[in-house]
């Protein structure tokens, strides 16, 4: 999920089991769950921000994939991922994320160039893409 200032900027979460590794939120889909059901759900859990701090602010992408490094294969249990990025626009100035201090443990606001330098070689592709498609 992409959470965007009207400034610009995006929310970022820093990884707990990665220190120094910043990426956006993302999650699973449900069983019987929309993928815009699952963007909701997985940005309240992820983040804490609800309907009331930002709004759905365009339409999602198409499906982004990307494969995983051979090192994470086996632990993971899949080749890779398929994603679609779904844009919310924050609904007033003091929104404010919340972090669980295991998946993510830090936010921030982040100008887009820099969180693409940030995330792993195998998503940057990913995340040129989601933004190409989500700032146009």
């Amino acid at each position: 999920m992409v959470v965007g200032r009207p400034d610009g900027q995006v929310l970022a979460f820093e990884r707990g089991d990665v220190p120094g590794a910043w990426q956006l939120p993302q999650g699973g889909i449900d069983k019987g769950e929309t993928p815009l059901d699952a963007a909701w759900r997985e940005l309240g859990e992820e983040t804490g921000l609800s309907r009331d701090d930002v709004e759905l602010a365009g339409p999602p992408t198409e499906w982004i994939a990307y494969e995983l490094p051979p090192e994470f294969r086996a632990s993971i249990g899949r080749l890779g991922q398929v994603q679609r990025w779904f844009r919310f626009a924050t609904r007033h100035d003091a929104v404010i994320p919340t972090v669980d201090n295991r998946e993510f443990v830090a936010w921030k606001w982040v100008e887009i160039p820099w969180l693409i330098a940030q995330v792993p070689d195998f998503r940057r592709l990913a995340y040129q893409r989601g933004f190409g498609a989500a700032t146009s």
